[in-house]
């Protein structure tokens, strides 16, 4: 059974590799090793885990799933909503989206954003209630879809 909770800051190596597994497909997808996810280190999550509302999902003791939130006025901006690829497909997403909803409920409005070519990512915000606000292109191979849902 999976259950979700608050991270805590000795989460963060184990958030850190199901991030970078969950975001290798995402490399491969726009031809960029580099991209922030699979180069932020322990430390970062760390702090993001001190600073922010930063979700886990359990299976047993093992981490499968993380979703990060952070208030910026009166919205909350989502950011690294992974999952185990040995999980995906599972719901983990739809439910660290849903919890995070939840945790921050004083939030007007939810921003988040992925790459163009994303096409599980972007199903899943849109069954999730978010709706596109707009593209900015970033490169030849990458242009980021925004989105917003609203309580």
């Amino acid at each position: 059974m999976t259950v979700i909770e608050y991270a805590k800051p000795e989460d963060a190596g184990e958030i850190l590799t199901v991030q970078r597994a969950a975001y290798v497909g995402e490399a491969q997808l726009y031809g960029d090793p580099f991209i922030p996810p699979l180069v932020e280190s322990a430390d970062q999550v760390r702090q993001a885990v001190k600073t922010a509302i930063v979700l886990v999902a359990r299976d047993g003791s093992r981490i499968v799933g993380a979703v990060r939130g952070r208030m910026s006025g009166t919205t909350c901006l989502v950011g690294r909503l992974v999952v185990a690829p040995d999980r995906q497909g599972a719901g983990i997403g739809g439910s660290l989206l849903t919890a995070l909803h939840t945790e921050a409920a004083t939030a007007l409005a939810f921003d988040l954003f992925t790459g163009h070519l994303s096409e599980a990512n972007l199903r899943l915000y849109r069954r999730q209630g978010y709706r596109e606000t707009g593209r900015e292109r970033m490169s030849d191979h990458l242009t980021l879809v925004h989105l917003r849902r609203e309580p």
